[in-house]
């Protein structure tokens, strides 16, 4: 799939640069190139700021034992959605770790613990397939409810928003109500598969 996608955006590369160069805009492919490259530099150093403050703040709250709080809180909710993993499973640990990252926002740090999770989640299935464990992780990791969306306020600051923080409410909102949805479809075809084969 990555390979597919690497060739797409490859083939569209290359179709804008052959156009630009019979189309004589050329000129304009290369101040676009600089001046992509100059607010792409400029972006990622704003948001290393905030996002290293955030990060921070998760490690402080991991301290503090807030990170373990919420697991905890978590937990039942965790089991429930994942019956296939056994509760003592380190697959388990990196289910939460990755959605406690994601409340608040912080899609990088939840990445590594969202592969891992899935890496151990695939030992148990031990199959090429996914299983509808990992299928119901992929979802929930998706659509992932967010409290402070951390990234998104921060690229908001960066271009001088007036509000920067006023997308919070609508976010909780918005990531809940998907969040809702995405388990419901999942359990329907869930429930669908089980009646098909069971037929």
């Amino acid at each position: 799939m990555f390979v597919m996608i690497n060739v797409i955006w490859a083939v569209m590369a290359v179709i804008g640069i052959v156009y630009a160069m019979f189309n004589g805009t050329m000129d304009k492919v290369n101040q676009a190139l600089f001046d992509g490259a100059s607010e792409a530099v400029t972006l990622v150093i704003g948001l290393s700021s905030v996002l290293i403050f955030w990060l921070g703040m998760m490690r402080v709250a991991e301290k503090a034992g807030l990170l373990a709080g919420f697991s905890k809180l978590a937990r039942p909710i965790v089991q429930r959605l994942f019956p296939d993993i056994p509760p003592d499973h380190p697959a388990m640990g990196y289910i939460l770790a990755n959605f406690s990252a994601n409340l608040f926002g912080l899609g990088n740090a939840a990445t590594p613990m969202g592969i891992k999770a899935m890496e151990e989640m695939k030992k148990i299935s031990k199959s090429d397939k996914a299983s509808p464990a990992m299928i119901t992780f992929l979802i929930i990791n998706t659509s992932s409810i967010t409290l402070v969306p951390t990234t998104v306020i921060a690229i908001r600051m960066e271009y001088d928003s007036l509000a920067p923080t006023e997308i919070v409410v609508s976010t909780i909102i918005a990531s809940v109500i998907t969040t809702v949805v995405a388990v419901f479809i999942d359990r329907w075809f869930r429930k669908s598969q089980h009646s098909l084969g069971g037929s």
